[in-house]
């Protein structure tokens, strides 16, 4: 049975929907290890033992800068846990660290993976979820970065006794990056973007005002995205932005309001399970892989939309 390995960067005093889903996974491949390059605390720690973690390696930051810390870990745990498969988030940060570390211990990597075998067969979307493809490794190590709502969160039946190991990680000797401040970012009450399973984007119809693109994704209790041309105009945070130049999700159901569906925003998009497209150009790219779509304007669409989902809701 291969044995796999989970690495977070950081972990919370719970873990996020996207975590669960990689413990998930790894449970359903052989007994889990879980590599943080944080600290853990003991109810953290038993919170992974519902996902049959026996053991957990800690790390916690020092002073070297995020990134080459993030390295060291994650190579210090691929060398002590002798893992056959890796698996991480599949944000830009991680497959970074994922690809790097694969080429330092001569391994292989997969992105953007729906599903892992328990015989390490990767399934993946390809051209923007035009079609699935599998993939296998030949040798090495096999790292895996798994897209969000890919899995199914699964806690084990019984929980396992977790083994918390301090990992001894050194950074570089030519390490000439450190940390001097932090600043956190607001928090929000609405899920991650690449993690929720409602997504409503604006786009350039929306013509600067998020307000109906927020109060829909709040009745749905949803996140909010939009495309690269409502960012660089400046209306929303780049944070948002869904497409070849910003991030890529996969929710159960995705609502594209005044996005005109070019080839970049819908490489950020398309292997949504259900796709509602709202546009008053009926000739918009997005019908085309639209599930349902609607030809309208979205300033009377939206509110219409929440006000009716919040009175069934009430």
């Amino acid at each position: 049975m291969p044995s796999a390995l989970v690495f977070f960067t950081e972990l919370a005093d719970a873990p996020s929907k996207a975590q669960r889903e990689l413990l998930t996974l790894a449970a359903s491949i052989g007994e889990p290890t879980v590599a943080v390059a944080s600290e853990v605390s003991q109810a953290t720690a038993e919170q992974l033992a519902s996902y049959g973690v026996a053991k957990l390696l800690v790390a916690p930051a020092n002073h070297a800068s995020f990134l080459e810390h993030s390295l060291s870990v994650l190579e210090a745990a691929v060398k002590q846990s002798a893992a056959d498969v890796v698996l991480v988030a599949n944000d830009n940060f991680n497959r970074e660290v994922a690809a790097r570390i694969a080429v330092r211990v001569e391994g292989s990597i997969v992105t953007d993976a729906i599903n892992v075998s328990a015989d390490l067969v990767v399934t993946k979307d390809e051209l923007a979820g035009s079609y699935s493809a599998q993939a296998q490794a030949t040798g090495g190590v096999l790292f895996v970065t798994l897209k969000p709502n890919s899995i199914e969160d699964a806690p084990q039946s019984a929980a396992a006794e977790v083994s918390i190991n301090e990992l001894a990680a050194e950074t570089s000797a030519a390490e000439k990056v450190r940390i001097v401040g932090t600043e956190g970012k607001v928090v929000s009450d609405r899920p991650k973007l690449t993690e929720a399973r409602v997504v409503v984007a604006g786009g350039r119809g929306v013509n600067g005002d998020f307000g109906a693109v927020e109060q829909l994704a709040d009745a749905l209790g949803g996140a909010v995205g939009a495309s690269r041309a409502a960012t660089d105009a400046g209306w929303i945070s780049h944070d948002a932005q869904i497409g070849q130049t910003g991030v890529t999700v996969s929710p159960q159901v995705f609502i594209s309001a005044g996005i005109s569906g070019a080839i970049q925003q819908k490489a950020g998009m398309q292997t949504s399970k259900c796709i509602i497209a709202i546009n008053k150009d009926v000739d918009a790219p997005v019908f085309e892989i639209a599930d349902f779509g609607i030809v309208g304007d979205l300033a009377k669409v939206l509110p219409q939309a929440a006000e009716e989902i919040r009175r069934r809701q009430a």
